[in-house]
């Protein structure tokens, strides 16, 4: 009986301070009564004295003068301004999300966005919403003689950016994925549960002309939109609704170490050590004698052997002429690649090694307001894991030399790409690119036999050439600065791939059209 008198005393302080503070509110604080006079808890009486005890709380309230905060000793009282809107890192300035929140004084904000991508093929390439370019199929083959159709929501994104500063310096922590992760086979039977995966996951850290970041970030021989920023905002990736993106592009989304020194408002230089991966692809033929997995045919995953991470360095130039922006980035790349031929019958244990290098001028022009001019150029021998998904080998293996011991000689490759971008509207956005990538061959003799990449005899897999061809549009249907957007994206792409040998009576390239269509949520 104590018990439920303490409660219930309890029960009617709460509902007096409640209902005070909230007696403007008439509506609701009746609401508030009926519910615990329906369920029990207090009586008519009791609700109609509790009503009564908060009407004149609140006369009480409104007719007391405010108190000022009081004001340390020695220091006069100053009126409080209004705490300004947190502004949310990769907006404009002094924007905040709706969907913001404050931990502390660090400010989260959630983005993402909800996609329906449908892609048809005239061909049978096989590679979900993310085209294969190296493997779409020739005439003379079953594949080539059906088409694709597809519906995929895995290219969806969800993320967090939480935005920060700690004395002098500004901390910024990104996080993305999407829904584009390792699957079972057989998942498309009934369920379709697409797997999250880890897009980007970095730390960066600012103070004065300084920046530094640490984490899964797109790799800085990925060409920039603006400056060295690795926002995916400030990245040039196309418009492209394809997730493997297009031919002729030189991405990567690697761990790496990265040091940023923004030397002027217009100049930007910047390092960094990245992932290193040994890659060949499966369409180099490797000696008998070696150990295959000492390099990556494209499934040996972290089995394969990397002794120097990738370095990187790029500097960035960014101004206006006139009113129209223009940006430009140069980038070199330095690899180092080693193997080791192990016969102990033989008494040989030894190493062989060799150093890879790549360049990239990349440019995008305002020429007009709205309407920007595209370059991306990359020369490498070493460097075709960065080519368009590693369409191509980072090096051979040749067979033993005189002391029984295995080389390595690196493939030459460029990759290329030409766009225009134009706005024609602020609702309308059209696109159109060209790229291609090209891989030398290189071959030598073991046993009689050859071995290498691109000789004669040497599997179609083996490309020479493939170049893509891409028109496209995002049309906006609504937008709301609080609700977000509704978008339909749509991208038309021919592919044309030629291999280093043809056999007689063989198609002598492979040819594919591709329709995408996308009907896609973006948060606010």
């Amino acid at each position: 009986m104590l018990t439920n008198k303490l409660f219930k005393s309890a029960l009617l302080g709460g509902a007096v301070l409640i209902a005070g503070s909230a007696f403007a509110q008439q509506d609701a604080t009746q609401a508030l009564l009926d519910l615990l006079v329906k369920k029990g808890l207090v009586t008519q009486q009791e609700a109609a004295d509790l009503r009564a005890q908060a009407q004149a709380n609140a006369a009480q309230a409104n007719s007391a003068p405010q108190a000022a905060p009081m004001a340390p000793a020695g220091m006069a009282s100053a009126p409080s301004a209004p705490a300004a809107p947190q502004p949310v890192i990769g907006g404009p300035s002094g924007y905040s999300s709706p969907l913001a929140f404050k931990i502390g004084s660090t400010t989260i904000t959630p983005f993402g966005f909800l996609d329906m991508t449908g892609v048809y093929r005239t061909d049978l390439d096989g590679g979900g919403i993310g085209s294969s370019f190296g493997s779409i199929p020739y005439s003379n083959t079953a594949s080539a003689q059906l088409s694709e159709t597809r519906f995929s929501v895995q290219n969806s994104r969800i993320g967090l950016k939480a935005d920060s500063t700690i004395g002098d310096w500004k901390v910024l922590g990104y996080y993305e994925t999407d829904f584009l992760g390792n699957a079972p086979t057989n998942i498309n039977v009934a369920s379709n549960s697409d797997t999250l995966r880890l897009r980007l996951y970095f730390v960066d850290l600012r103070n004065g002309p300084w920046e530094f970041l640490a984490g899964q970030s797109w790799s800085l021989m990925t060409p920039n939109r603006k400056g060295l920023s690795p926002l995916p905002g400030d990245i040039f990736y196309t418009q492209d609704m394809d997730t493997n993106y297009q031919v002729g592009l030189v991405w990567g989304r690697t761990p790496s170490l990265r040091a940023i020194y923004h030397a002027t408002d217009e100049w930007t230089l910047g390092v960094a050590a990245e992932n290193p991966d040994q890659y060949v692809g499966g369409a180099v033929v490797l000696p008998s004698n070696f150990t295959a997995t000492q390099v990556d045919q494209g499934a040996n995953g972290t089995v394969t052997a990397n002794t120097v991470p990738d370095m990187v360095a790029k500097v960035a130039f960014d101004t206006k002429f006139g009113d129209l922006p223009f940006h430009a980035d140069l980038a070199g790349l330095y690899r180092r690649f080693e193997i080791n031929t192990f016969v102990p019958a033989s008494g040989i244990n030894s190493d062989a090694s060799a150093n890879g290098y790549g360049g990239s001028f990349n440019m995008i022009a305002n020429v007009a307001p709205g309407f920007a001019l595209v370059e991306n150029a990359f020369m490498a021998k070493g460097g075709g894991r960065y080519e368009s998904t590693g369409l191509g080998p980072d090096f051979i293996v040749t067979p033993p030399d005189a002391n029984g011991v295995d080389q390595i000689r690196t493939v030459y490759s460029y990759a290329g790409m030409l766009g225009a971008e134009w706005d024609a509207t602020p609702m309308s956005k059209f696109y159109a690119y060209y790229g291609q990538v090209h891989y030398g061959a290189d071959t030598a003799k073991y046993n009689g036999s050859f071995v290498g990449y691109g000789f004669t005899g040497s599997s179609t897999s083996d490309n020479k050439l493939i170049e893509e061809y891409t028109l496209g549009l995002t049309q906006t249907l609504w937008k709301s600065p609080s609700a977000g957007d509704l978008k339909l994206l749509l991208q038309y792409s021919y592919l044309d791939r030629d291999p280093w040998y043809v056999a007689a009576g063989t198609p002598a390239s492979a040819h594919l059209n591709m329709f995408y269509f996308d009907f896609r949520y973006d948060l606010p």
